[in-house]
């Protein structure tokens, strides 16, 4: 069932002559979906989900549906000198209805103030429809003082996010621009940071000069601050593909969770962690919300794939896995995790024509060595596997052959041949190979789970993180009975005395201002205990005014409504929804039934 606290926030519409301003609609875009993600009972959308319908012309019933959202949120960008025209509206996907919408001029330079106010006239009003949310006084921080700096940090962001190595080094000149003119912008450090890692990783880049790079820049960064999110998470993955440190990325996986709770990339990260220690509840839970806020990105689903290899759900997993190669049949770990799973469901005819026959771009000699030698030696092909096997072992014979260490170890498992299994695995702690991390409990090499030393070597190679991570405080705007008791009626006798709700404007950030309340506090208090939105228990008034004022002979002359205008709602439609919902009649059913 659709989460009702749930949105998406579309691709803004560049709106000016040409696309050069396309990336600052991108960036505004973005900026919006983080500042409403760090509203912990709002379930937002992922970037990656959202952008998958850049450019589409498709139904906005049909995106909520694929999204598992109730609400979307579309908007325009102007951009014409130093101005921003932007325009934003609410839709309710289960009608497809319009339930706000709002339009901003300002200038360029106004860019983070502007986002932080669209960021909380949206959170307002999916509290005033949706019911409580704790929203923060501000959503957006200014990341820079310097626009130049900002405007070269989104065309960073932008590049980077074509995932190749041309447009990748593109960013990294957009990335130093923006840190030329602020090096304090911590993101733009980040920036680096993630495009040098990708080169490296990639094999795009000189493997130790690029991840030299992206260390440099992540230095800088933690100089910056500790507890950056996006910064833990590249230390995170640092810790494990360049250091073979579980514990420390753990750590830093979560800590990065801790800053940033609805962080994608960190849940599919900490759901990975933990399928490689065998705790799957943990990796389920993180993965079903990751899940959850980024449906569509192509990494969910492998992770998701994965999870169920690691789970011996092979059938389910090849299903995923096939959908991601029909997508990109260059996607690697997607094709290698197929055929792993192929060779335990005994389907090798199938394993074979993948391994010999797929295409071989960047498949590494050893991988495709040791996905030969693991063939075989299920097959039970002694005489074919022994030469292999003699050249892997051969390959393996050097400190770095990273890839021959770990089909040798998986080799050795599907023999049950322990001790030279475990020996292999030494190499991972002598070497610091992320490599052999994955292959230690792979469904693959069952049999050596069964070996009495299997769970000391767990322990050594999946030791958990110790000192714990660092709480990040969150206020909560839950009030003692004895204040709520208190404060109810303070509303009360305001409402009988003020008459606020015959104002069409009033909002729930303004009545608390009024009542010289906190908006959380009034938004806990009428929903925990009234059991009412802001939107249901200021058109209960409303109702209940329209009704003494059809009483009154005196308006007899004024039409329905025009009498519900003078009671403070503003549109035709939304008075003839709520007074039939309150009432169960029509105004005019109600009218006709007086007399």
């Amino acid at each position: 069932m659709t989460h009702p606290k749930s949105i998406a926030v579309l691709p803004f519409v560049n709106m000016s002559p040409g696309k050069e301003n396309d990336y600052l609609c991108d960036g505004i875009t973005e900026e919006i979906i983080h500042a409403l993600a760090k509203i912990e009972q709002l379930k937002v959308t992922s970037r990656t989900s959202s952008f998958f319908f850049k450019g589409q012309n498709r139904p906005l019933a049909e995106i909520g549906r694929e999204l598992d959202v109730a609400n979307l949120l579309e908007g325009s960008l102007r951009v014409s000198g130093d101005r921003l025209r932007i325009t934003a509206q609410l839709i309710q996907v289960s009608d497809d209805s319009h339930f706000w919408s709002e339009s901003w001029d300002r200038k360029m330079e106004d860019i983070f103030a502007i986002q932080d106010e669209i960021s909380l006239r949206i959170a307002d009003k999916l509290r005033e429809y949706l019911g409580h949310l704790e929203i923060a006084d501000q959503l957006v921080q200014a990341p820079t003082g310097k626009v130049e700096a900002y405007r070269h940090y989104l065309q960073g962001k932008s590049f980077f996010n074509k995932w190749n190595p041309e447009d990748v080094h593109q960013a990294i000149g957009h990335f130093e621009k923006a840190l030329q003119s602020d090096p304090d912008l911590i993101d733009a450090h980040t920036g680096l940071a993630d495009a040098y890692s990708f080169l490296a990783v990639a094999g795009f880049a000189p493997r130790d000069l690029a991840w030299n790079k992206a260390i440099e820049s992540m230095q800088r960064a933690k100089a910056l601050d500790p507890d950056h999110a996006p910064l833990n998470y590249l230390l995170a993955n640092q810790a494990f593909f360049t250091e073979a440190n579980f514990g420390e990325a753990m750590r830093f996986g979560q800590q990065a969770l801790a800053s940033k709770p609805a962080y994608a990339e960190g849940h599919q990260f900490l759901a990975f962690l933990f399928m490689l220690r065998d705790d799957m509840k943990k990796a389920g839970e993180h993965l079903g919300y990751a899940r959850s806020i980024d449906p569509l990105n192509p990494e969910t689903k492998f992770y998701q794939a994965y999870f169920l290899y690691r789970s011996q759900s092979f059938d389910q997993a090849e299903v995923l896995l096939l959908e991601l190669l029909e997508a990109n049949a260059k996607n690697l770990p997607a094709r290698i995790t197929l055929i792993y799973a192929l060779l335990k469901k005994e389907a090798f005819d199938r394993a074979e024509r993948l391994i010999f026959g797929s295409p071989q771009e960047g498949v590494m000699p050893d991988e495709k060595l040791g996905l030969a030698c693991l063939l075989r030696v299920m097959q039970g092909k002694v005489e074919e596997y022994r030469g292999l096997l003699a050249e892997l072992e051969a390959n393996a014979s050097g400190d770095t052959s990273f890839q021959a260490h770990a089909y040798l170890f998986l080799v050795y498992g599907v023999l049950n041949e322990a001790k030279k299994a475990f020996s292999v695995l030494e190499k991972l702690f002598q070497n610091r190979s992320s490599i052999l991390f994955l292959a230690f409990g792979d469904p693959l090499a069952a049999p050596l789970r069964h070996n009495p030393e299997f769970s000391g070597y767990q322990e050594r190679v999946f030791a958990l993180p110790n000192p714990p991570v660092r709480p990040v405080k969150r206020n909560s705007a839950e009030l003692s009975e004895a204040d709520a008791t208190d404060y109810l009626q303070v509303l009360e006798r305001f409402m009988e005395t003020e008459s606020p709700f015959l104002d069409p404007s009033l909002s729930l950030r303004s009545l608390a201002n009024q009542l010289e309340m906190h908006p959380n506090q009034l938004s806990w208090l009428l929903n925990e205990k009234l059991g009412k939105n802001f939107n249901a228990y200021i058109n209960g008034f409303r109702v209940a005014h329209f009704k003494k004022l059809l009483t009154d002979s005196g308006n007899a002359s004024i039409s329905l409504i025009g009498l519900a205008y003078e009671s403070g709602f503003n549109s035709k439609t939304v008075f003839n929804t709520v007074f039939k919902k309150e009432t169960g009649l029509t105004p005019k059913e109600f009218q006709k039934n007086r007399h």
